[in-house]
């Protein structure tokens, strides 16, 4: 693979790189909001360059955050859906990277396999950014330490109860708590438990990482309680899924098991009184606005580091 500023996965940067682009993320809010001098919306370091949001899996929250990052950096946004592409005809990831980036200069890809992701930053040209794929969701995490860092402190100080499945938003996870410390305690059934090679090979660099299939002792003193839909888009078993995840439910009952001041983050959408009860979600431990917001910012960081600015 060329050498680039590729944004793939969380497990392939440093503790340090990871470290500054959450800082860079937080000094771009604080400027957003008017509490920083350094203001780079206004400089615009991304103007003339131009972004390809490639969507074979639908999104509200990583396509607008991504487009007006984009647009507030100075740069141009063309969004393309599966249907708008050759990809759905036949044509192969590899030479959609090609043709893709003798037209623009970034591409963000939300692709439905994580191997195509893989194919298209072997192939293109310019940088590529994973968007979500069915193995990782790295861009959610960021958005998700970024919150985590605003409300509790940095992650090495935290522990972080993942409960539920143990999807693509869960891997990114076990990739931050490996490269930045901290705890972390994935409480899910063994029908729907992490890919133990991911985890293995976290642990292997020393990261605090644990398996419960008991709901209540993944939470227990957590500072931070994490979960996400029960039904992905690819998914299809959606009765059997239910009826195995319903006792994994963050609700009040739940919560009361997680620190006192504990944070609930979910990256949305929510299946309201499916994975988490309206009391929960709405209620004084839900930071998930904050947490949505904060994509936005993420975003400009992950950009800025694309582009080498």
């Amino acid at each position: 693979m060329a050498v680039q500023k590729h944004f793939l996965d969380l497990n392939l940067f440093s503790k340090a790189q990871l470290s500054g682009l959450l800082k860079r993320a937080a000094l771009i809010k604080k400027a957003r909001k008017g509490k920083f001098k350094g203001q780079p919306d206004k400089v615009q370091p991304l103007k003339g360059k131009s972004l390809a949001l490639v969507f074979e899996r639908s999104s509200t929250r990583t396509r607008v955050s991504f487009e007006m990052a984009m647009r507030q950096l100075g740069g141009e946004v063309i969004v393309m859906q599966a249907s708008d592409t050759q990809l759905g005809r036949g044509e192969s990831a590899a030479d959609t990277a090609r043709v893709l980036s003798r037209y623009v200069d970034c591409i963000m890809l939300r692709a439905a396999r994580h191997e195509k992701l893989l194919d298209f930053a072997e192939n293109a040209t310019v940088p590529v950014i994973n968007g979500l794929t069915d193995m990782t969701h790295p861009c959610q995490v960021m958005a998700d330490l970024l919150t985590l860092q605003e409300h509790k402190g940095p992650i090495a100080k935290q522990h972080v109860a993942w409960v539920g499945d143990g999807n693509n938003v869960a891997a990114s996870w076990v990739h931050a708590v490996a490269a930045l410390g901290g705890k972390l305690t994935l409480g899910c059934p063994e029908a729907f438990a992490m890919r133990r090679d991911i985890v293995e090979h976290a642990k292997q660099s020393g990261a605090d990482i644990t398996f419960t299939t008991s709901p209540e002792e993944a939470v227990r003193n957590a500072d931070c309680v994490v979960t996400d839909a029960w039904v992905s888009m690819h998914d299809s078993d959606t009765e059997n899924r239910h009826n195995v995840l319903m006792p994994y439910q963050v609700n009040t009952r739940l919560m009361a098991h997680a620190k006192k001041d504990a944070i609930f983050m979910h990256c949305l959408p929510a299946h309201r009184n499916e994975e988490v009860t309206d009391e929960v979600m709405d209620g004084k431990h839900s930071v998930v606005f904050d947490e949505a917001e904060n994509r936005l910012h993420a975003q400009k960081a992950i950009l800025l580091h694309c582009f080498g600015k």
